[in-house]
C-alpha cells in the first residue's frame, strides 16, 4: 500500500513539475511580449518608469517560478533535500521581488516596518536553518560551488 501511495505521490508531483514548466514557460513569452511591445511603441526604444516596473517585476515573478519549479524537482523527487531551508529560500526570493517593485510612497512606516520584520525574520530562519545543516547545500555536498542565493 505504501508503495502504491509513493508512486502515486511521485506521478503528482510530475505533473506538477510539468504544468509548472509550462506556466514558466507562458511567463516568459509574456514578458518577451511585454518588453518588445514597450520597445517599439513610442517613444522608440524608451522605457517609462511605470514599464520598467512592470518588466522587473516580471523578471523577479519568472525567477520565483523558476526557484518553484527547482523545489518541487528538488525536494520532492530527491528525498535528501532539506525541505525547510529551500521554501526558505524560495520566500526570500519572493519578497525580494516584493520590495523590488514596492512604491514606498504609497505605503505607511508601520507597512514598512512589517515587511522590514518579515525580510529580518526569513534571514535569520534562513541561517539558523543553514547552521543547523552544516552550510552545506546538499547533505554530503562536498563541491566548492558557491550556494544559490
Amino acid at each position: 500500500m505504501i508503495t502504491q501511495i509513493k508512486k502515486f505521490e511521485k506521478m503528482i508531483i510530475f505533473s506538477l513539475v510539468v504544468m509548472m514548466a509550462l506556466v514558466l514557460f507562458l511567463a516568459t513569452l509574456e514578458l518577451a511580449w511585454i518588453i518588445v511591445k514597450d520597445i517599439v511603441s513610442p517613444p522608440f526604444l524608451l522605457l517609462e518608469i511605470d514599464e520598467l516596473l512592470e518588466i522587473f517585476g516580471l523578471f523577479m515573478l519568472v525567477l520565483i517560478g523558476i526557484e518553484l519549479l527547482e523545489t518541487i524537482a528538488k525536494t520532492y523527487l530527491a528525498q535528501s533535500t532539506d525541505h525547510a531551508r529551500i521554501v526558505m529560500a524560495v520566500a526570500i526570493i519572493a519578497i525580494a521581488r516584493k520590495v523590488i517593485i514596492l512604491d514606498v510612497k504609497d505605503l505607511s512606516g508601520q507597512v514598512l516596518l512589517g515587511i522590514a520584520a518579515i525580510i529580518l525574520a526569513l534571514s535569520i530562519g534562513y541561517y539558523l536553518i543553514r547552521r543547523r545543516s552544516g552550510g552545506s547545500e546538499r547533505e554530503g555536498d562536498t563541491s566548492s560551488e558557491p550556494e544559490r542565493l
